[in-house]
């Protein structure tokens, strides 16, 4: 299939002052079809940002290959590096990178006057960077200069300089991170809207959550340079493939489990009691049970159509659209979001309700993490 971008078995190692040894991307696969918004996700140093430099050419991997529209810009095995100006891709930095003596117009005009081939006539030039200006929402801005427009106006400017040479693949190294969360958030919904109406092919670095779940038609997220799952917003947060997209994505509660009875729909000991899983929850014999906050109910009594356990509520955080609970069963501290705002209170007794498909399993690796809800419970008090 001839795939916008495919990128197979590619790494890149750095080596780094003491000597050591370090995967920047470790033998990452992803293949993206045109006009899809692909998401590169994760937390600082996990590859994505060297993932996204090497489709540009701004890196060189050690091994596997990049292409772009079926073409090949980087080969390890036949010798292929293409340089960036070559790679028919635009990129939109984070920091903009717009020249501050150079007005908005002599920015977005810069790549359509430096291409090597197919460079316009000054008359379509202008027609192109007036276009570009305008479907950004800058038309009127195009004679001032950087450090003249505010975040979000520079922000629109880079844009449209990513834009203007009609790319068909188009690179974004974190662009929306330097303005504040209302510009941002603004920003992300006219991103989208400018990306499906040209339908160009899309690939973006976060590390915002949020952001990645709005934007993509599809997330891949990165840990110490291996690509741990990629899949649909849903998929990534409803169906996790492994414990660490679990806890990385959202929040999660965590109780370690042995298998008691079960295979397909197994029963799991845990220090608050049995636990019920869902058919598809797979069952190891040792297991770390995951629930995330806004998956459990409260109630006064015994819950008899789901998991229920008792415990004592010890903190109450009113978060605006719901209020969380930091519940304490024995040693386990459980978090608990529900828009029931009043109905409980600081040391109430209540039982926790989970239903078996909203339990995720999977082999257990670690011990029982307590931290997050510790911390909030100090907040709290």
């Amino acid at each position: 299939m001839n795939h916008s971008v495919a990128i197979e078995n590619l790494s890149k190692r750095f080596r780094r002052r003491d000597g050591a040894v370090v995967s920047a991307i470790d033998n990452a696969t992803i293949h993206i079809d045109r006009g899809e918004f692909i998401v590169l996700l994760g937390p600082s140093g996990c590859g994505k940002t060297t993932l996204l430099r090497s489709v540009a050419g701004l890196e060189t991997p050690d091994s596997g290959t990049i292409q772009v529209n079926g073409q090949a810009v980087f080969n390890s095995a036949a010798g292929v590096c293409v340089p960036p100006e070559r790679r028919q891709l635009s990129m939109m930095f984070q920091s903009y990178a717009l020249w501050p003596h150079m007005t908005a117009r002599k920015n977005v005009q810069y790549p359509l006057e430096n291409q090597r081939t197919r460079r316009p006539s000054r008359a379509a030039m202008k027609d192109k960077v007036d276009a570009a200006l305008t479907l950004v929402g800058i038309g009127d801005l195009g004679d001032q200069y950087p450090a003249q427009l505010s975040g979000g106006q520079q922000q629109r400017v880079a844009l449209a300089r990513a834009l203007v040479n009609d790319s068909d693949v188009v690179l974004f190294d974190e662009p929306l991170s330097n303005v504040d969360a209302k510009v941002r958030e603004q920003l992300r919904i006219e991103l989208l809207a400018t990306q499906r109406r040209l339908g160009f092919t899309a690939l973006f670095v976060t590390h915002d959550q949020a952001e990645a779940m709005e934007l993509a038609t599809r997330i891949a997220v990165l840990d110490k340079g291996r690509v741990q799952q990629l899949g649909t917003p849903a998929e990534i947060y409803s169906r996790p493939s492994t414990e660490y997209v679990a806890k990385f994505i959202g929040n999660t509660n965590e109780l370690p489990g042995r298998r008691v009875t079960g295979s397909a729909a197994a029963i799991y000991a845990t220090d608050v009691g049995e636990i019920h899983t869902g058919p598809e929850s797979g069952s190891p014999e040792q297991a770390t049970l995951l629930w995330r906050p806004e998956a459990g109910h409260l109630f006064h009594e015994q819950p008899t159509h789901m998991n229920g356990f008792q415990g004592r509520i010890v903190a109450s955080l009113f978060m605006g659209t719901h209020t969380e609970y930091i519940i304490r069963s024995a040693e386990v501290r459980s978090r608990v979001w529900t828009s029931q705002h009043g109905r409980f209170q600081v040391d109430d007794t209540v039982w926790i309700g989970i239903r078996p498909e909203d339990v995720m399993v999977f082999p257990n690796t670690s011990s029982t993490s307590t931290t997050d809800a510790r911390e909030l419970e100090k907040a709290a008090s």
